[in-house]
């Protein structure tokens, strides 16, 4: 399926392109969620119409997330979980987890947005995890974890 991309989409290309994608893909996710339109001969000329306007849009939204990136960047997340004498946790500390420590921070991020690299945290201690705020804005926070005897 055609169709043209209205935010930018990691791996499938830039606001304005337009490419052709599997059409699950397409109905399930991107027209959905207003990431994408059909590639009719109609909307190819309304997007033209309105690029601009969309280019502004994801212009101050990227500004917006590099602003709340430098303030997110850096920062450090406590956590607390039952844990054994040997460090290991009973449980794990998922990105949900995480992603409502940093909300109570003052931060909006969502538990998407939050990259574990090496899957669910089960160990105590100091962990990096990276913070998805927007395409272009990966932000590098730490996340200790302590662990309280059961």
């Amino acid at each position: 399926m055609q169709i043209i991309l209205l935010d930018k989409v990691v791996n499938l290309g830039n606001l304005g392109d337009v490419v052709k994608v599997k059409d699950g893909y397409a109905r399930n996710f991107l027209i959905p969620f207003g990431r994408a339109r059909r590639a009719t001969a109609a909307a190819i000329k309304e997007f033209e119409v309105k690029r601009a306007e969309l280019e502004k849009a994801a212009a101050a939204k990227l500004a917006e997330m590099q602003v709340q990136g430098e303030k997110l960047g850096g920062t450090t997340v406590k956590l607390t979980q039952k844990a054994g004498v040997d460090g290991r946790l009973f449980g794990s500390v998922t990105n949900a987890d995480i992603a409502q420590e940093v909300t109570k921070q003052g931060f909006a991020v969502s538990k998407s947005q939050i990259r574990l690299p090496n899957g669910p945290i089960k160990t105590v201690g100091d962990h990096a995890i990276n913070i998805a705020l927007h395409t272009d804005v990966v932000v590098d926070i730490t996340v200790t974890v302590y662990g309280e005897t059961a």
